[in-house]
């Protein structure tokens, strides 16, 4: 790994944008900027949202970007692709990656080919009719419906009645061109970080006890109190470990680098299923990848000079 001075590092710190994220995305900014100057670095604020901030990062003499960008416009691989042609080095996973992760279809198919477990689904587009009695004798009752492409588990439902689906798709129809609705595991929440490129390693595994609603939605996310966070999750050592490997094999299967994030339900057997991966983890404070890195007994500035020197690696 390269072993870099921050203070000789000027770098074009990415928050805000355009999508449904973009509170959420300053509050990682916002975290991780201070970090980022606690660790010596010299930070300039970019918003993509604006035209003039634009500006500033092409014109400027940027040695790295630290990206804190969530959803889409942001962690999809449309930015990526941007920094990619200014050539500005940047944290997190390239353009196919960033794409292939934010798309819940897509990402499921490569789990499944890594050997990961993950529940069973069926994708419906919005202009495709579909079956509604052969779709809960597929996933079954209760089951999820989300949208394919946001993050931050935007629109997201837990259908408990039969009755409820077919308005609970349409719903997600309206956020989204295409649903994807999987069958309901009932289980413990917790979620599992990876650090690293070729090498990369598992953190310790968090449990999230919501506090707000029946799972981690986006209230239980970010409202204060939403939600409890228990690193190391009081789990079975062998399940730990599994959900680690699967994490890793997550990471590696999407292509990602740097850092990713991936989010496992344990059912009341022991087995972990995989729900989806972050390649933007949350960057404030109390984030749960900074929750994580401090387990292992890196701090929060620390974690921010690794993730510029795995940026720098590429």
């Amino acid at each position: 790994m390269i072993m870099l001075n921050p203070s000789d590092y000027n770098v074009a710190l990415l928050a805000g944008g355009t999508s449904g994220e973009r509170e959420i995305s300053i509050a990682s900014g916002q975290g991780a900027k201070k970090a980022l100057e606690e660790a010596g670095f010299s930070v300039t604020w970019i918003d993509p949202a604006s035209k003039d901030d634009m500006k500033k990062l092409i014109d400027g003499n940027f040695d790295v970007a630290f990206l804190c960008l969530h959803g889409k416009g942001g962690e999809d691989g449309t930015v990526q692709g941007m920094l990619e042609l200014l050539g500005i080095p940047y944290t997190c996973s390239g353009v196919q990656a960033s794409a292939i992760a934010m798309d819940k279809v897509k990402s499921k198919i490569l789990y499944e080919r890594a050997g990961i477990p993950t529940p069973q689904s069926e994708t419906l587009t919005v202009d495709v009719p579909f079956d509604i009695e052969a779709l809960k004798e597929k996933v079954g009752i209760p089951c999820v419906v989300k949208p394919a492409t946001e993050g931050s588990a935007l629109g997201v439902e837990i259908v408990n009645e039969a009755s409820e689906l077919e308005a609970a798709i349409e719903r997600v129809f309206k956020i989204d061109e295409t649903a994807l609705v999987e069958t309901f595991i009932k289980g413990t929440e917790t979620t599992a970080g990876v650090l690293g490129n070729d090498d990369a390693e598992g953190m310790p595994i968090i449990e999230i006890v919501p506090m707000l609603g029946e799972f981690y939605d986006f209230e239980s996310k970010y409202a204060d109190g939403g939600s409890k966070h228990i690193c190391p999750a009081p789990i079975d050592d062998r399940i730990a470990a599994t959900i680690q490997d699967y994490a890793v094999r997550a990471h590696k299967a999407l292509g990602c680098r740097g850092v990713s994030r991936s989010d496992f339900i344990i059912d009341e057997s022991g087995k972990p299923w995989i729900l989806e991966t972050n390649t933007i983890p949350g960057m404030t404070a109390t984030s749960l990848l900074p929750d994580a890195a401090r387990a292992m007994g890196i701090e929060f500035p620390d974690l921010c000079i690794k993730l510029i020197e795995f940026a720098l690696e590429e």
